[in-house]
């Protein structure tokens, strides 16, 4: 049997073997796990930061154009092509063509290094998890200085909530060449994270299914206690009209275009090889159409429910931070002008600026007064770690009850990062099981424990003094150019080198029904040109001006705000490495595998997918 015929046939080879492999207890439980590897941290932290960047509602209709034409198509093939063959990505790849075998490697390689930085954030949210049951909350007040006699100065020029986080989570460096030491807290969070994960991973599926009901469940009760406690508080009203009034006019900057479309690739977390390891333990006649659908529409209806959530909040947080401004506006103007006590209400405060403004406007002058605007407060969100452990820990703190909040936040977030974990774990571990290259007699839990303890050692370097700065470098180099080739390839590698034909008929297989002219266009025309495109933009800005880093340094006369860097020349390199040494894969299996074919192998030396040579 060759390989381009495989997929046509009612059996695959190996079929036999095929019972021992691992089986999902329902449906449900399978659902739930696509679910929670594909909603996570970005789901909160990232889609109402662009929503609000770029026009409010007007950033849906490149969303949902992105997600109709690139993220659909492209989760349709995954689930498909991992169903149907029943391997991980490795396997899949070899089987479909060895000349493809290089994408499957290198999504494993990619899988493995986000696996490393992702889990560092579960750690820092797991430090703030474990601090949230004090009150008051540790970043709600400046600590005292070395000879306490007031606070520490450098909490004093920042604020409570910067302080806690730069300096006594991650006791920062001011400059990436300056790795500086463990730290120890971090280290122990970062071990207890991968103890975590490993439990819960212990046995694949047979584990993962079991804790998926709760961190994919969790998450959304506590969104929706935060939403309902959200819209009761004062100034939630504004934040949701900020985050959702339309500005169509953004539309004509193709910025806006290109960060739909990767937000969505992202979200969905595509070309990681998770996905194609979960289906590949589904039976293989099941609507895997229907699935792509499901878990794409949920996972972007979860961005929307979030940010909802999330600028409720931060909507009371802007107005909190107004109210403060014109408090102390008005405190000002007493003492300055002999007003009596609270003869100044929040309501006057305009009227009474432009009377004394146009009365007396050099002694106002010299009060040097802050400019309050609710949309100047409202335009401060942040997204990523900023959010969460800066604006959103701060708004936390307002609120009645903060402790409580605080720890169904970083719960919430710490279940989302998990679920989340467990798709990336898969991605490295079912094709590393697959391969066989360990002898049968070496347990599946052994395995997974020198993976867990291999990446925990690996990822020690996130719990330096310059480990967050050494974080965003994985974070922006690891896997962005990295999925957008490894897709690139699936897409072409499934239509064009296996053929339409070939796959629509095993879709046809798998689900009773041929495949529409909507999946056949976007697989074919559509999905490739878009993957193309956001390729080449991608590339055109990452060499539009040199990468920099915001650097954390007391010592900075614009302190404190973070002062811009531009990398080292030596971390440039490792840069470049990490975004293009997983591609190097394609080419170089691809090469070796047309070198050991002319080598005296012939033509007939392709191996079949049972391994075995014909």
């Amino acid at each position: 049997m060759t390989t381009s015929n495989i997929l046509a046939t009612d059996t695959l080879p190996g079929d036999s073997k095929e019972d021992e492999r691992p089986k999902w207890d329902n449906k449900f439980q399978y659902t739930l796990s696509c679910i929670g590897f594909a909603v996570g941290l970005g789901n909160i932290w990232r889609f109402p930061y662009l929503c609000q960047t770029y026009g409010g509602g007007a950033f849906l209709i490149p969303y949902f154009v992105a997600l109709i034409f690139e993220g659909i198509p492209l989760f349709h093939i995954e689930l498909a092509i991992g169903q149907r063959l029943r391997k991980g990505s490795i396997g899949v790849w070899s089987t479909i063509s060895p000349y493809l075998k290089g994408v499957g490697i290198g999504c494993f390689f990619v899988a493995l290094l986000v696996s490393l930085y992702y889990n560092t954030i579960l750690t820092w949210v797991l430090w703030y998890f474990l601090n949230s049951f004090q009150n008051p909350l540790p970043w709600s007040f400046c600590p005292l200085n070395e000879n306490r006699t007031g606070p520490t100065e450098e909490c004093q020029h920042s604020n409570t909530v910067n302080y806690f986080w730069y300096r006594q989570t991650l006791n920062i460096s001011a400059d990436i060449n300056e790795s500086g030491t463990l730290q120890w807290w971090l280290v122990l969070c970062l071990v207890a994270c991968w103890m975590i994960v490993y439990i819960c991973i212990i046995r694949g599926i047979e584990s993962t299914g079991k804790a998926i009901y709760f961190t994919a469940l969790f998450p959304y009760v506590v969104l929706t206690i935060f939403l309902i406690r959200g819209l009761t508080l004062p100034g939630a009203t504004d934040g949701l009209i900020y985050l959702f009034t339309p500005n169509m006019s953004i539309l004509q900057n193709p910025r806006v275009w290109l960060d739909a479309a990767t937000q969505i690739f992202f979200s969905l977390s595509l070309a990681l090889g998770g996905h194609i390891a979960y289906s590949s333990y589904n039976p293989p006649k099941n609507d895997c159409e229907k699935d792509a659908v499901t878990i794409a529409i949920v996972n972007s209806l979860t961005s929307l429910y979030a940010s909802m959530a999330v600028f409720s909040v931060l909507g009371f947080k802007a107005t909190n931070d107004y109210w403060a401004c014109l408090d102390r506006n008005i405190i000002s103007i007493v003492n300055e002008f002999d007003f009596p006590d609270q003869s100044i209400q929040r309501d006057d405060y305009l009227a009474c600026f432009t009377y004394l403004n146009s009365t007396q406007s050099d002694r106002l002058a010299r009060l040097q007064l802050k400019s309050c605007s609710l949309q100047d407060f409202l335009d401060k969100s942040a997204s990523g770690t900023g959010l969460a452990f800066i604006v959103f820990t701060e708004a936390i703190i307002h609120m009645p009850g903060s402790p409580a909040w605080a720890v169904l936040f970083f719960g919430m977030l710490f279940s989302l990062g998990l679920s989340s974990m467990f798709g990336n774990m898969e991605g490295v571990l079912t094709p590393i099981l697959d391969m066989q290259i360990l002898p049968r007699s070496v347990p599946k839990e052994l395995i997974t424990a020198v993976m867990c303890l291999i990446s925990c050692l690996v990822a020690l370097c996130f719990a330096l003094q310059s480990g967050s700065y050494w974080l965003e470098i994985f974070d922006n180099y690891a896997a962005s150019l990295n999925l957008l080739i490894f897709a690139f390839f699936e897409v072409t590698g499934v239509i064009y080198v296996y053929g339409m034909k070939r796959f629509c008929d095993d879709v046809e297989w798998m689900t009773g029904r041929r495949p529409n002219i909507y999946w056949q266009v976007t697989w074919k025309v559509i999905s490739p040109l878009l993957l193309l495109t956001i390729f080449i933009a991608y590339i055109i800005l990452m060499t539009q001006k040199q990468p920099t880093y915001g650097s954390w340094d007391p010592q900075y006369v614009d302190f404190p705000i973070k002062q811009d860097k531009f990398y080292p020349v030596w971390v440039q390199v490792i840069c470049v490495m990490l975004s293009l040494l997983p591609c190097i894969w394609i080419p170089g299996i691809a090469l070796f595998q047309l070198i050991n074919r002319r080598q005296g192998k012939g033509k007939n030396a392709w191996p079949t997918p049972d391994g075995k040579n014909p």
